[in-house]
């Protein structure tokens, strides 16, 4: 198939054009790189299958209209977003603009490759369901948009499922609601195999490391340096950390299976661990771990551990790698590409 990946030079689409070129398909990455890098994609160069990193913005409709005349996408999969809660916080425009609106010119591109797919008028002025729905034989690009756990309101002593309660406590979050229910009105509206994929804390090789990375490459990076490794507020809040190729696999999996159109899939483990245990884990020799002031307490979901049933039922999807194994894996990759710090 050929594929479309936006944000496919960042941490986790850098993952999935890697699994996509080892299924054998055509890819192309889509990406601004405000928080990616060409370095992540380095390793694709010369493979079978590898069309290239166009630099852009999702937002701009001159950059995304080309992409979608000169190819005719099976799969797109729309990772690019603006991702850091303090940054949306401090300043909501952004966030609401790349999440928002970079989600609806893609979803927008996809609608009028169906339509033209099928000899659909991509400009008329009535779509008319009962009539155009039955003459979409040929489906156009399948399509997935990248969720986050961020969404959920605080849980409880059961795993969260899909049904779980929304508690946008960012404007971060709320882009995100706002852009999944986006990608599902264009399923129900003009029948677009559309699956928002939901994975929660993603961690493993290429992540950030720095204060726009994510935890468990910031706890590594600084035990690496025999830095202090910080927490914020207490630590008793939780995660469900998933390996990134997991994380990977899950994604490619959800976005090619028509079992998934139309729905909101989550990903984890299922087993949530503290942030204090998790920086017991990343300690190392001497090293100490300390508490520090939370940036954003009024932002934080005080336990985040997933309910997978779904995904499992549809994809036949379970992650492979234990979170010790996944530890190890990142403390090695860290340990020999000191430069991508």
């Amino acid at each position: 198939m050929r594929c479309l990946v936006t944000g496919g030079a960042g941490f986790i689409g850098r993952w999935v054009v890697d699994r996509l070129l080892g299924d054998g398909h055509e890819v192309l990455a889509l990406d601004d790189l405000s928080n990616g890098r060409r370095e992540n994609l380095a390793a694709m160069s010369g493979r079978p299958g590898w069309l290239g990193l166009v630099e852009g913005d999702l937002c701009d409709d001159a950059v995304l209209a080309p992409l979608f005349e000169q190819h005719a996408w099976d799969l797109v999969l729309h990772l690019g977003a603006s991702i850091h809660v303090q940054r949306s916080i401090d300043d909501p425009w952004p966030t609401f603009r790349n999440d928002g609106l970079g989600t609806f010119r893609v979803l927008e591109r996809c609608r009028r490759q169906l339509f033209a797919a099928n000899g659909l008028d991509v400009d008329a002025r009535h779509f008319d369901f009962a009539r155009d729905v039955p003459r979409l034989s040929r489906r156009g690009p399948r399509v997935a948009v990248m969720s986050t756990c961020m969404v959920y309101d605080i849980g409880g002593a059961e795993p969260i499922g899909e049904r779980h309660p929304y508690r946008p406590a960012s404007p971060y979050a709320a882009a995100k609601i706002g852009a999944d229910m986006l990608a599902l009105s264009y399923f129900h509206s003009y029948r677009m195999p559309v699956t928002v994929v939901r994975p929660f804390n993603t961690y493993g090789p290429f992540q950030k490391s720095n204060s726009e990375g994510g935890v468990v490459s910031i706890f590594l990076k600084r035990d690496l340096e025999g830095q202090p490794i910080l927490v914020k507020g207490s630590g008793e809040q939780t995660r469900d950390l998933l390996y990134v190729a997991d994380c990977a696999d899950f994604v490619v999996r959800c976005a090619m299976a028509e079992a998934a159109e139309g729905r909101i899939v989550n990903a984890g483990t299922g087993h949530d661990v503290s942030i204090n245990e998790l920086a017991a884990m990343c300690r190392s020799g001497d090293n100490v771990v300390e508490h520090v002031a939370h940036d954003h307490p009024q932002a934080e979901i005080m336990r985040l551990c997933a309910d997978a049933s779904l995904a499992k039922e549809l994809l036949g999807w379970t992650p492979s790698t234990s979170l010790a194994e996944g530890l190890a894996l990142t403390r090695r990759w860290l340990s020999e590409h000191r430069a991508a710090w």
